[in-house]
């Protein structure tokens, strides 16, 4: 019996300390050396304070801010510690309701705007979390933006136009827009 416990104890002890302190210990060391940033969360730092991440949405409500999809996150909306989807299908009438009232929603905050809106800006990403918007959604909100801030429409337009992140390589993945870094250069364009 002896002979069994005594080599399952060392392996035991000895994966524990490898998988358990060895191996997360070279992983976020080789991490840190590589991708510093990434490594800390992607964290966003204006006048020597924290304003986001790059990573994680933000609820932006007043109308001189672009807004981010919306977030199926509980209790609170964009909660890390909660990412996830809402899981409800096409046909869940849950579902349906919720986007008319933010369709109805994007519709009394721009009366103005005909235009189609885009299902991004109606719909919750897979995450809940997701901090970029469609160039379409973006669009879709420029002229309220620049009524809002008092800008003219062309330089929100440019704003939009310069925050557009595009596929990598050209085909790899979406043209989408990080809402927080934009709204950060409206703030800069005051």
């Amino acid at each position: 019996m002896t002979s069994i416990v005594r080599p399952t104890l060392v392996l035991f002890t000895a994966l524990t300390v490898l998988a358990g302190a060895v191996y997360p210990l070279a992983v976020t060391g080789a991490a840190q050396a590589l991708f510093p940033e990434k490594a800390r969360g992607s964290l966003v730092v204006r006048d020597g304070k924290t304003v986001g991440s790059a990573l994680i949405g933000q609820a932006f409500a007043d109308p001189g801010h672009f807004w981010g999809r919306p977030s199926a996150t509980a209790p609170m909306a964009y909660n890390a510690q909660a990412s996830s989807g809402s899981n409800q299908g096409p046909l869940n009438p849950a579902l349906a309701d919720a986007v008319k009232a933010r369709v109805a929603a994007l519709r009394a905050a721009d009366p103005g705007n005909v235009a189609p809106v885009p299902v991004d800006l109606v719909t919750a990403s897979a995450s809940g979390l997701d901090p970029h918007i469609s160039p379409a959604a973006a669009a879709y909100q420029a002229e309220r933006v620049a009524r809002a801030r008092r800008l003219p429409p062309q330089t929100v337009r440019r704003l939009v136009e310069r925050h557009t992140e595009r596929p990598v390589m050209g085909w790899f993945g979406e043209a989408r827009v990080n809402v927080l870094a934009l709204n950060l250069s409206l703030e800069a364009a005051k």
